[in-house]
């Protein structure tokens, strides 16, 4: 995904927490803010809770991956933070990326919203 999809500084997080709405499942915390800009930036936030350093970004990896792939089917003009929960690390690709798309569903951020 190309820095520009990205949310990377310190305030725009603070921003999308403060401002922003949250859905969540057993799986994934979404925060997310509609944004000035014509694009979508993602970030991502992985806790200390979830693991080592070595954990943390070996499902922040998995995550940009999955986003991604996926990314064409994202709604435009929004900030969206993904936050895993611990259970992530126990879990499979497919059932991680099936978690990210529900939670992108419930909040209605998907093109094609009304599938599946």
């Amino acid at each position: 995904m190309k820095k520009k999809y990205r949310l990377r500084s310190n305030e725009d997080f603070k921003k999308v927490y403060r401002n922003g709405k949250n859905y969540w499942n057993r799986n994934i915390v979404l925060y997310v803010m509609e944004n000035e800009l014509n694009y979508t930036r993602i970030g991502f936030s992985v806790t200390k809770k979830i693991g080592n350093s070595v954990v943390r970004n070996r499902v922040k990896r998995r995550m940009r991956e999955i986003c991604r792939l996926n990314f064409d089917n994202i709604k435009d003009g929004y900030d969206i933070i993904l936050i895993p929960k611990k259970n992530v690390v126990d879990i499979g690709h497919n059932e991680l990326e099936s978690a990210i798309l529900h939670v992108l569903r419930l909040a209605r951020l998907m093109k094609n919203s009304g599938e599946k």
